[in-house]
């Protein structure tokens, strides 16, 4: 390995802005525990693993399933 590389002549990635986009999401605590907890036995950024996942989830078509309770009866609506 050198000691000095010389970058003077380098340019940036023209792909690097497509791969990845920075947003912002409201995680609820016990989730974000849950991929902190998975992602320290794996070795791992917290945020790739989360990142995995939904990716994961998009390639399969994945659909959440979503119950809401029913006004005032206290039974689950899908």
């Amino acid at each position: 390995m050198r000691k000095q590389y010389d970058f003077s002549k380098s340019r940036k990635n023209p792909y690097a802005k497509q791969l990845k986009r920075q947003v912002t999401i409201r995680i609820d605590t016990m989730a974000v525990a849950y991929f902190k907890q998975m992602a320290a036995e794996l070795g791992m950024p917290y945020q790739n693993l989360i990142n995995l996942f939904l990716r994961e989830c998009a390639l399969q078509k994945r659909r959440p399933t979503i119950s809401w309770p029913e006004a005032g009866t206290g039974k689950s609506v899908q």
